[in-house]
């Protein structure tokens, strides 16, 4: 039976000029998660990725710590950091937070403008985080669709096109057995559609179950009989090694 985990990439730069990058912890947490799977011996026999620096990135600070235990143990190296082509899957992309964020206010017309309106809270961050949700709010609600580069339903068909995709892709693989595990690095937004349809639930579940993703948080997926079944959601235990300082939402 084929597992599937997708993993939410490290924490990016929430609030910087260049979102998609991971910050320091996020490193750090991806490191966190390849360290766990070593410790455990978690077999893991392929990994992908979606295209955005924060999902490689994520990827590759996950196989430096964890490689090194597959080495150890004689087993073919599932990935090559060198050729992208091999692991990189762009539909497991991440929804454009930017045009999200912008359609949501008409005085958000440049990020002068956005810069602004945060340069008059007492607490910028916080004030951005409120603008995000109130965002995501109007992006799930399906009254504004036309607004956006990529609409909501629109998004929701990539992400199941993406499970279906990965699956396809396994089938693919000649060294993978039907007891494989395959991880994929996306994002929130990608895993939280996909485990609402497996759910049978719709925009609003996703909108709440992505706003609960713990960065490098595991979601796992079992395939038997060619039908997907959620096994796990947001397992973040990797990140209790020290307490819960490395533990990030954004």
């Amino acid at each position: 039976m084929t597992t599937i985990l997708l993993a939410r990439h490290g924490q990016a730069s929430f609030g910087q000029e260049n979102y998609d990058q991971l910050s320091e912890l996020g490193s750090i947490q991806a490191r966190l998660l390849g360290k766990h799977y070593a410790n455990t011996q978690r077999r893991i026999d392929a990994i992908f990725t979606g295209s955005l620096s924060r999902q490689r990135d994520s990827a590759r600070y996950f196989w430096e710590t964890y490689h090194p235990s597959i080495v150890a143990s004689g087993e073919v190296p599932i990935l090559d950091i060198e050729t992208p082509d091999s692991y990189v899957l762009p539909i497991f992309d991440e929804f454009n937070h930017k045009d999200v964020f912008m359609k949501s206010d008409p005085i958000f017309t440049s990020q002068a403008a956005v810069a602004a309106e945060l340069a008059k809270a007492d607490a910028p961050k916080i004030r951005l985080a409120e603008l995000f949700d109130r965002a995501m709010q109007r992006w799930h609600g399906g009254d504004y669709d036309d607004d956006y580069v990529e609409s909501w339903p629109q998004f929701n068909v990539r992400a199941q096109q993406a499970l279906e995709q990965i699956r396809t892709q396994i089938t693919h693989l000649n060294h993978l057995g039907d007891d494989s595990t395959v991880l994929v690095f996306t994002s929130g937004g990608v895993i939280a559609a996909i485990t609402a349809k497996l759910l049978q639930q719709g925009s609003q579940t996703a909108y709440q179950l992505n706003k609960s993703l713990v960065n490098t948080g595991v979601t796992a997926i079992t395939v038997p009989d060619q039908i997907p079944r959620l096994l796990s959601l947001n397992e973040y235990s990797h990140l209790f090694g020290d307490g819960k300082r490395f533990i990030s939402w954004r």
